[in-house]
């Protein structure tokens, strides 16, 4: 059973019910209405006829005097009069079922005298019959007794069995419209769910998540239903990109880290077998061995040791920042730099006193890589200058070099992994220690850029918030 159907029925299951309810309170109403205009009618006939009978002339007939024009209870339902004498004799009377005047028991004209008079329902001849009962005396005459006034129940029965058979033939085109229209409404009110569906098919078949669902006007519910499906559509769209991004960067970085990895441990493994296999070797042979195997260990312990920070970086590893003076790290590592590269010239230029909120190890690594940066496209006897200035709440860290430059196409990718500048740059570097500079930076809310100096040379300028 469809969705649509079964709206529809609950649909018209509540006008069905509404229906019946109000059938029902209008057939009660209907039904009491009746039951007090008939005693209205009946208690107004007896009042009438009490003051005839009051008003008779001295020959009225004492006894019933013919049933010949009195109407049969069996066929006919108007409101009828019945004299009765004190004992309960009929001394006139309107009304006859068969030959005989209806007959009021004596203990209901017993309860007419205690109260005045009654209302009460009686079954003369399996015929329910509503009568008013009230006692009346005649001076002149010296003459008492009742009268009654009643009426067969079943002129009720007839009207509210009209009233019943119109409630039923009404409620049943109603409740075919009301199928009808909540077909109709159901219809156009799952359109748009249907066009959910569709296009949630379409793209697990085409798996082309740029579909997207047509904009709704309004702010109804349909209209949300809408707006929040092509909102998940772009979120799952920007997260298949970066998924798709991760596996290639990931491909590219098991490739790349590969490749960088092969050549020093084919140099360590070539050296290695020279000094344990080769015969007669000098001892100036075994010593550049040894120093090859040194030099390449070292190098594939610098890739390795950034592997390892890109890796954290990745998953998802946030630094732990608090407030520091950048002044004594900027000088530190100048000064060990100068110790570790004596053939170059280190200036420090306008450092300023500024503190930010950092992490003292990964700002000096930051250093370092910049610094070696310079250092490796820095010729012996070149300068490198580090400055560090503050302004408007920013805090200024440059890396000057005078080398060869960098090419302008080649700006913004140095800071991708494993990007190097072909052919002046590349050196023997791996090209990753620019993308841990920039994941630093951007771990301490700022930004690193590259730009080449007017003269020779490049500058890399770091700026992160101060912070008092």
């Amino acid at each position: 059973m469809s969705f649509r159907f079964r709206l529809t029925l609950f649909g018209a299951g509540v006008v069905a019910l509404t229906l019946l309810t109000f059938g029902w309170l209008v057939y009660q109403l209907a039904a009491h209405s009746q039951a007090a205009d008939q005693d209205r009618a009946l208690t107004k006939r007896a009042v009438e006829a009490v003051a005839a009978a009051q008003a008779m002339p001295a020959e009225w007939p004492a006894t019933l005097a013919s049933l010949g024009s009195a109407e049969d209870l069996r066929s006919h339902t108007d409101v009828f009069v019945l004299v009765l004498s004190a004992s309960g004799t009929p001394l006139s009377t309107s009304a006859r079922i068969g030959d005989a005047p209806p007959v009021v028991p004596l203990d209901v004209l017993q309860q007419a005298v205690s109260r005045g008079q009654l209302l009460t329902t009686l079954n003369e001849s399996g015929i329910p019959v509503r009568v008013f009962v009230r006692p009346w005396a005649h001076t002149n005459q010296g003459l008492d007794g009742f009268v009654v006034a009643g009426q067969p129940i079943s002129v009720q029965s007839t009207t509210l069995s009209g009233l019943k058979a119109f409630l039923i033939i009404s409620a049943i085109p109603a409740l075919l419209a009301a199928l009808g229209a909540s077909w109709l409404v159901t219809g156009r009110a799952l359109r748009p769910l249907r066009t959910v569906a569709q296009t949630a098919q379409a793209i697990g078949r085409t798996r082309d998540l740029q579909q997207r669902l047509p904009q709704r006007e309004g702010k109804d519910e349909l209209s949300q239903l809408s707006q929040s499906f092509n909102q998940m559509l772009a979120q799952l769209q920007q997260a298949h990109q970066q998924l798709a991004a991760a596996l290639e960067a990931q491909r590219r970085f098991v490739a790349d880290a590969s490749h960088e990895l092969r050549t020093p441990l084919t140099t360590i493994r070539g050296n290695a077998g020279l000094l344990a296999f080769g015969p007669g070797l000098t001892d100036d042979v075994r010593v550049a061995a040894a120093r090859d195997i040194a030099s390449e260990s070292e190098r594939m312990s610098r890739l390795v040791e950034h592997l390892l920070t890109l890796a954290q970086a990745d998953a998802g590893q946030d630094l732990q920042l608090t407030p520091l003076a950048l002044r004594p790290i900027l000088e530190s590592v100048s000064r060990q730099a100068q110790v570790a590269h004596p053939d170059r010239q280190f200036h420090d230029v306008g450092v300023a006193d500024v503190r930010v909120l950092g992490d003292e190890d990964a700002l000096t690594q930051l250093l370092w890589i910049l610094v070696d940066n310079a250092v490796k496209f820095t010729r012996a006897g070149g300068q490198i200058e580090i400055g560090l200035a503050e302004q408007n709440g920013t805090a200024r860290l440059t890396v000057a070099d005078y080398g060869t430059g960098i090419p302008a196409a080649d700006l913004e990718r140095i800071f991708d992994r494993f990007y190097r500048v072909d052919p002046s740059r590349s050196g023997a570097g791996a090209g990753i220690g620019l993308s841990i500079a920039r994941w630093i930076v951007t771990q301490h809310q700022g930004t690193v850029t590259a730009h080449n100096n007017d003269g020779p040379g490049s500058t890399f300028t770091v700026e992160l918030p101060t912070t008092r």
